[in-house]
């Protein structure tokens, strides 16, 4: 197995389930140690624990090796809802994630299996930077949390998925379809939570090479040192990895290269205090199509994204990114004493991104250079950058090859805190989010042949420095009334301002400084009841928030925009249970997101017509979610997982785009003496590419879904001093459909551009764990 084989036989603690997040005790045997591990949430989540965040944020507790209740369709489970949860959730556990995802996979691929997610990379698995929905809800409009911390880009809060982490860093994953209680945090709420856990050290000392090889000369290599526990330094321990990914990607000339290294160092203090330390770097180099006409994919084949022809606008060398992050973290949980702890993180995060682009990538008529400058309407060659056809174009001679160079470099520093007393019939909780992030932009256009930039009076046409500062205050109080009852009340306050220096100012091109400060309150209501040991149900009503684009300030003049934060109020109800033989989730939705930001067109004077943007409507949301799982016996496990969803705009009832109508997952799993395997199925509804501004639905995209399957053996030597060997094939769209999923936006003439499925892939891992 390529992902985490040093733990091959190990279990985390805490589970998912919301197990409340408590410091480790450097010299006591935690009781889970002798717990199995599909009986772990069932014995260790008391209706108490049904506040907290449904993922185990808290990772400053180690991997432990024991033995494991392989045979429960709890352990076994793609998905399932943990007794804790109190609102709609699903957890990916690692086991799932490191028996399943292809090495190259990023978080995209593993919650993919989710209800009411969509995702799929065009790319190949984890091969391109891919885009996941949420009941309808898109990328930029639910959080990301990596250990709890929250990250995006601070213009409009979207992510990267190929940009930080790599699968082999990663524990579980949450998949909260909710904007949580009070204590979440992050800059949109609005849509719910992917929690992304990074990998704890294990017990063991260990050190693991691995490796793969697979489809479109895919190739993975790293290795894994693991410390165990370090006596002499209190029970210290640690984990570092450091790896690689290579890969020409489905699509043509559309390769990828990246490492990425990454260590957690916990440092137990004494009894009652730890500290964690946690840093990772990632280096990306990628080449990026933006999606293909249909007269492309039937011309060349649907694999087809961009070309060596130095002559076209999709030659690959002109359409390049090149990324650097990084992500570090102190972080400190502490027992005080007398019921009351403290969590507190301290925490940066950064992306480089240096890129080159086509202004008409795969366009048609306009998008290929002339081996001679074309001629006027009156016969006269055309300029280097003037104009042919019906708009500006690049399609001058030879030496006029134009495109753009940008930069965006961003870096964030923040801090989370949390306070805790636990008084017995009631539960207290205040803490806060403070981030400040400063984003620096600049792009221009360039001449490929030479370099340089095309205007030299002035070479850039954006060049502006963003701040966002952020500060959520909450407080929240968890009463039980009644034995296994909680109810939770919470309050929180976002608080979000936004400046702008902007010597050219990105669409106008002139200068601009300018600051605007959003608040919004943030109630929540969470009531969570375990009906057995086995058996949970819960309420939520709870507002969900989202501050405004950066892109409001691309206008000459910002205050003229009437803008308020968008947010929704959400109402759920839903049950989880979950025994060695079965598990089950359901859970219906309504969601009313309101103050929907839209725009109209206005005659600037000295500008022209610019958007104006303003507050109007919203959306309605609804639907219902189901998981389950059923452990049959002799090492088999089946499941099946779905949803109906429903998103209309409110007044006309118009469709939201890219908003599937369903979505349904189902397959069977086996593992016995070192032998697993799967068969997995995940299948989308229609949904629309495209909603234009009268409310009508273009672009329909019809449903398809995606078979895959894996295999894995492990190879026991009866002699301690020869390590087992795992051997693992996973095979992605065993079907190989190549159905146009998704719509990509238009070519510069207005015509549609698509994604399609990537075809069938083979990918063959190693992984070499030796203890010692």
């Amino acid at each position: 197995m390529v992902f985490g084989a040093a733990q091959a036989t190990a279990a985390t603690i805490p589970l998912a389930g919301g197990v409340e997040n408590k410091p480790m005790k450097a010299k006591k045997k935690s009781k889970a140690d002798s717990t199995t591990h599909g009986a772990i949430e069932r014995k260790t989540v008391p209706a108490g624990n049904a506040n907290v965040h449904t993922l185990p944020v808290n990772r400053e507790t180690i991997m432990v090796s024991g033995h494991k209740q392989v045979d429960s369709a709890a352990y076994q489970a793609p998905t399932k809802a943990p007794l804790s949860a109190f609102q709609p959730t699903s957890v990916i556990s690692q086991h799932f994630i490191e028996n399943n995802i292809p090495p190259s996979g990023g978080y995209d691929t593993m919650v993919a299996l989710s209800p009411s997610v969509m995702t799929i990379g065009a790319n190949g698995p984890g091969l391109a930077e891919n885009k996941v929905s949420v009941r309808g809800f898109s990328d930029g409009q639910y959080n990301v949390l990596f250990d709890g911390i929250p990250f995006a880009d601070g213009n409009n809060f979207t992510h990267h998925t190929t940009a930080y982490y790599t699968a082999h860093d990663l524990g579980d994953i949450s998949v909260d379809r909710g904007p949580g209680n009070a204590s979440t945090l992050g800059y949109a709420t609005f849509g719910g939570t992917i929690a992304v856990g990074g990998k704890a050290p294990s017990q063991q000392r260990s050190v693991a090479a691995y490796g793969s090889m697979g489809a479109w000369n895919t190739y993975t290599y790293g290795g894994e040192f693991n410390s165990g526990r370090m006596q002499k330094l209190n029970n210290a321990s640690f984990v570092f990895d450091g790896g690689g990914v290579q890969s020409d990607g489905y699509l043509t000339y559309s390769g990828q290269k990246r490492y990425n290294f990454y260590g957690k160092w916990i440092q137990p203090i004494n009894d009652h205090t730890t500290l964690t330390f946690m840093g990772m770097y990632n280096n990306l180099v990628q080449y990026v199509p933006p999606g293909v006409t249909k007269e492309q994919i039937a011309k060349y084949g649907p694999d087809y994204g961009l070309s060596n022809n130095p002559n076209s606008q999709n030659y690959y060398k002109y359409n390049m990114d090149t990324i650097q992050t990084d992500m570090a973290y102190i972080g400190l949980n502490s027992d005080l004493g007398g019921g009351w702890s403290i969590e507190n993180k301290v925490y940066t995060y950064a992306y480089y991104h240096h890129g080159y682009n086509e202004n008409d990538v795969n366009g048609t008529t306009q998008a290929q250079y002339h081996e001679t400058a074309p001629l006027d309407a009156k016969g006269h060659p055309v300029a280097c950058g003037g104009t042919y056809g019906n708009k500006m174009t690049y399609n001058s001679g030879p030496g006029c090859e134009y495109g753009q160079a940008m930069r965006q470099d961003y870096r964030a520093w923040g801090d989370t805190f949390a306070l805790k007393r636990d008084f017995g019939l009631a539960k207290l909780d205040v803490g806060f989010w403070l981030e400040h992030q400063t984003d620096t932009r600049q792009q221009g256009n360039i001449n490929w042949s030479t370099g340089a930039f095309t205007n030299a009076a002035m070479p850039l046409n954006r060049l502006m420095t963003l701040e966002n500062f952020s500060a959520q205050p909450y407080v929240q109080v968890t009463f039980r009334p009644l034995p296994n009852l909680e109810i939770s009340p919470g309050f929180k306050y976002a608080l979000m301002d936004r400046q702008i220096n902007a010597p050219i100012n990105q669409k106008t091109g002139t200068p601009l400084a300018y600051s605007q400060t959003y608040g919004a309150p943030m109630p929540s209501l969470n009531v969570h009841y375990m009906v057995n040991p086995n058996w949970s149900a819960y309420l939520q009503i709870a507002r969900g928030f989202l501050a405004p684009d950066a892109a409001y300030f691309y206008t000459p003049n910002p205050a003229a925009n009437k803008v308020s934060p968008e947010n929704t109020m959400n109402y759920q109800i839903g049950t989880a249970w979950q025994s060695r033989r079965f598990t089950l989730s359901a859970d219906v939705y309504y969601i009313n997101f309101s103050n929907f930001v839209t725009s109209a067109v206005q005659n600037i004077p000295g500008y022209g017509p610019m958007s104006v943007y303003y507050n109007q409507g919203g959306v309605n949301y609804y639907g219902i979610e189901g998981e389950a799982s059923y452990h049959i016996g002799s090492g088999f496990t089946v499941f099946a997982n779905g949803s109906l969803n429903q998103s209309k705009t409110q007044g006309t009832g118009a469709p939201i785009a890219n908003a599937p109508d369903a979505t349904a997952a189902g397959g069977v799993i086996y593992e016995r003496d070192g032998l697993y395997a799967s068969v997995i199925d995940k299948w989308i509804g229609a949904r629309a590419g495209l909603v234009n501004n009268k409310g009508i639905a273009q672009n329909g995209l019809d449903p398809f879904n995606q078979l895959d399957v894996s295999i894995g053996y492990t190879v026991h030597s009866k002699n301690r001093f020869v390590p087992p060997v795992k051997f693992q094939l996973s095979v992605t769209n065993l079907a190989d459909s190549k159905k146009i999923f998704s719509y990509s936006g238009t070519t510069a003439e207005g015509v549609t551009l698509w994604n399609t499925q990537p075809g069938r892939g083979f990918f063959g891992s190693i992984s070499v764990p030796i203890g010692f």
